[in-house]
């Protein structure tokens, strides 16, 4: 593919912020995660210890907790958002507390999400905020409305209660102009959240995007309901915000449809995927008049597709309509290369107690085990770095 320069195989700019301590320690956690049994094993014996206290926890937060999270709270999280923004890499707070259901902590969460945004407001280094619907309310609920059955009295008040979060979060967004990501959530709950945030982009995306929706591309029905949001949004004059992935529940997504006996929502194929993911790339590019995108993708073909698209569109690299994003401790040759190339790129920065944050560190050792050839690419990306500093300091030496 022609095109902009860029090079994902720069390992000196991809790891410019990290000391030869820190990439030996990486290629010590990739090589356990690239472990399929023992990623696949370790889960139930690590949150049994953490049941009955044993000191388990020391060794989670000094290795895949430091590698993929910033902190417990959000000011622990400063020093990782200073050093992404060193080199021009904005960061996503994201309170990655699950599988809360009551009430009391959907209002905590949602407070904790409004900190977020008053953490970012007017701070360059802080591009986006992002909150995970299923954070606000409850999964079983949502999933009730997705499927337009009808809520008794004391389910429409606590359907209710879940809209006020979602339009308490997104107003403080909007009077504190810090744009906010909703992430996508499994199909059979995704029709209540699609619906929320359409009414929510109606409402905040006026001459800009301020709200995002997500949009998961390894569904087969995501391209046409990308067609279908932006004719509605050009219809109804507001800026559609959107932010693409792949997606991240297809194990769990194919095991429901079979057994429950319904056609699976997931692409055939990983090429059906990357095709539409790529479509969409271009759908949105050929509409960027009215589209704000986030491109959340590690793969080097779509990005480098979409610096691509902007340059045959003569658009600049730092148009605020156009970001790429990635997950923080993955892919940052795709990520600090892109930002030195002068493009807007934002990680994502998980945050939250160590215990609490446990079933997100699980399920990302997972999705990565998963994904052909990443823990591959990371490790090998980390010792040829490793390697070129050798060789350098050899030359010095002589």
């Amino acid at each position: 593919m022609s095109g902009p320069e860029i090079s994902f195989s720069n390992t000196e700019i991809a790891f410019a912020s990290k000391s030869d301590r820190e990439l030996k320690d990486d290629r010590m956690l990739f090589n356990i995660i690239g472990k399929p049994w023992l990623v696949r094993t370790a889960p139930p014996f690590v949150k049994l210890a953490m049941v009955l206290h044993l000191p388990v926890k020391p060794l989670i937060r000094a290795t895949i907790y430091r590698h993929f999270c910033g902190g417990e709270t959000i000011a622990e999280c400063n020093e990782t958002i200073k050093k992404l923004f060193d080199y021009k890499v904005g960061s996503i707070l994201d309170y990655s507390v699950e599988g809360e259901e009551t009430e009391e902590s959907f209002d905590k969460t949602a407070e904790e999400i409004l900190a977020t945004i008053k953490r970012a407001k007017g701070d360059a280094a802080i591009p986006f905020c992002v909150f995970k619907p299923t954070g606000i309310g409850r999964m079983g609920l949502l999933e009730k409305a997705s499927n337009t059955k009808n809520l008794s009295s004391a389910e429409f008040d606590e359907y209710k209660r879940i809209f006020g979060r979602f339009k308490k979060i997104c107003a403080f967004a909007a009077d504190s102009n810090v744009r906010i990501f909703i992430d996508a959530e499994e199909s059979w709950i995704q029709n209540a959240v699609d619906d929320i945030a359409q009414q929510m982009m109606m409402h905040y995306n006026g001459s800009h995007a301020i709200v995002y929706n997500t949009v998961q591309l390894y569904r087969h029905d995501r391209l046409n309901f990308l067609n279908s949001v932006f004719q509605h949004a050009s219809a109804n004059n507001y800026f559609l915000g959107v932010k693409l992935v792949r997606g991240a529940y297809m194990e769990k997504e194919r095991e429901r449809a079979v057994r429950l006996s319904y056609p699976s929502p997931i692409q055939p194929d990983k090429p059906s995927c990357d095709n539409d993911f790529n479509e969409a790339l271009r759908f949105c590019i050929h509409n960027i008049h009215g589209i704000a995108l986030c491109a959340g993708t590690h793969n080097e073909y779509s990005s480098l597709l979409l610096a691509q698209l902007m340059e045959e569109k003569n658009i600049s690299s730092s148009d605020q309509r156009i970001w790429f994003s990635q997950l923080l401790g993955m892919s940052d040759h795709i990520s600090f290369n892109l930002a030195h190339a002068g493009y807007n790129v934002c990680k994502y920065v998980p945050y939250g107690p160590v215990d609490a944050v446990l079933p997100y560190l699980i399920r990302r050792a997972q999705e990565n085990t998963s994904i052909a050839g990443q823990i591959g690419r990371e490790l090998s990306m980390i010792m040829q770095e490793l390697n070129r500093r050798k060789k350098e300091r050899k030359i010095i030496k002589q």
